[in-house]
């Protein structure tokens, strides 16, 4: 009997921890029995990828820049790397700001509803704008520059949160190996080969519990979200909020299965149909950790594999992104300030709307590749134009799974890039290569 494939056991999962938690609320269930005997696995799952994710980036990147040798070559995929990676957020934002322009989500809500969201959600929100506060009194002009060097490597690599001064680190070490003699750095460079072939494997591991640890994500989420409330109250709300979850999975879907395709057909080689065939797994597994970090290793597995990117380009391109590439993140934020001015009746201007796409570029740049990590610059942008930052309870309701949808949209776009460069390097394997590679994964 033929085995099933992984991505069709995690697909599997996700729709059965669906009916779960369906069936769950339709029935009253106790959500204790779910968040204390389900929801663990779902935990263990997402603490396995991301106990991973650290440690990859940094020795996948020193693999990825040691392997390109010549330091011109690797300017030049790393200049090509960030302004592509600039471009297509100036078009995410761009497509979400137009959306919500178009569909004008936030003129939709009643003011019963908007003072209804605030009162349930005030705490959170009070807790977001706290947060802001401190980064805002703690802020300097140059403080972007010093947050990148830490004080400590070993203290960042235990969060996923400074993921930038990881990559920062990485590189320069990769650099710094390839200006010293062969003889000295090529047992620095073996160590971190063996190393990353030895992550990978542990990744393999780790994907053998993906489609139990999907139930689980999917099972515990739905019924965190219904709580003990009752069932027509939690639906009721979230309807209310039906045109701004519309609005951002619009926005999301045009960028992932409009924009994109549409790049690689322009800038690439690579048909549609075999790009999502390809990358298709690691979507599912982004959809229910929303974590970009967390995908990474599922990402780079697919892109070596499946689509042909060699180990040269994907080492150094996907980490990269998975740190400052989050269309999907910026996407969301440009609908989210408009839709939060318009259910608070205020106006913005095409001059606010463009400082809106400037700053949500800059701000996705480091924005931690973990869930909800998108909120606290959410509420920087909406300080920064002088909207009411309480209004960020206005879209806390649905946020956690707009997160899952957006998480999507972001690691797409990392493999979109990735084979951007890889074709323009001539790294991209084609036809019966490709298939050599998946052969040899099997």
């Amino acid at each position: 009997m033929k085995k099933i494939a992984l991505h069709i056991q995690i697909l599997i999962g996700l729709v059965l921890g669906l009916l779960f938690a369906l069936l769950s609320v339709t029935l009253g269930w106790s959500p204790s029995f779910t968040i204390n005997y389900i929801k663990p696995f779902g935990t263990i799952f997402l603490n396995s990828l991301k106990m991973v994710a650290i440690p990859l980036v940094f020795v996948s990147l020193v693999v990825g820049v040691t392997s390109i040798e010549d330091v011109a070559k690797l300017s030049r995929i790393g200049g090509k790397t960030f302004l592509i990676y600039t471009a297509t957020t100036i078009l995410a934002v761009a497509l979400g700001l137009i959306i919500a322009n178009l569909i004008k989500p936030g003129q939709v809500i009643s003011e019963q509803t908007r003072d209804r969201l605030m009162t349930l959600y005030t705490g959170e929100a009070e807790q977001h704008v706290s947060t802001t506060q401190v980064i805002r009194e703690q802020g300097e002009p140059l403080q972007l520059l010093v947050d990148l060097v830490p004080e400590n490597l070993v203290a960042s690599m235990g969060n996923n949160k400074n993921l930038l001064q990881v990559v920062l680190v990485a590189i320069l070490l990769g650099v710094a190996l390839l200006k010293i003699p062969p003889r000295k750095s090529r047992p620095v460079v073996l160590f971190f080969e063996g190393l990353n072939d030895a992550i990978i494997e542990l990744i393999r591991f780790i994907m053998k519990l993906a489609p139990i640890g999907v139930f689980a994500l999917v099972a515990s989420l739905l019924v965190e979200v219904a709580g003990d409330n009752n069932p027509n109250e939690v639906f009721g709300i979230l309807y209310a909020l039906l045109w701004y979850v519309a609005t951002v999975v619009l926005g999301l879907a045009l960028m992932t299965f409009g924009v994109y395709p549409i790049i690689l057909r322009l800038f690439t080689k690579m048909g549609c149909i075999d790009f999502f065939q390809g990358i298709y797994p690691a979507q599912l597994v982004a959809f229910t950790t929303s974590s970009s970090s967390a995908t990474l290793p599922v990402t780079m597995e697919r892109a070596e594999r499946h689509l042909g990117i060699s180990e040269e380009i994907s080492s150094f391109v996907l980490p990269l992104g998975a740190t400052v590439n989050m269309d999907g993140t910026a996407l969301y934020q440009g609908v989210a300030i408009v839709f939060i001015a318009q259910a608070l009746g205020l106006d913005l201007s095409i001059t606010a709307q463009l400082l809106i796409l400037a700053n949500v570029v800059i701000s996705s740049i480091g924005v931690a590749g973990v869930p909800g990590g998108a909120m606290v610059t959410t509420m920087v942008l909406l300080q920064s134009l002088g909207i009411p930052a309480a209004g960020i309870a206005l879209i806390l309701a649905p946020d956690r799974i707009l997160d899952m949808c957006r998480t999507v949209t972001n690691i797409t776009g990392d493999a979109v890039v990735a084979v951007m460069i890889a074709s323009s390097e001539g790294e991209l394997a084609e036809g019966s290569n490709k298939k050599l590679l998946e052969n040899e994964d099997d």
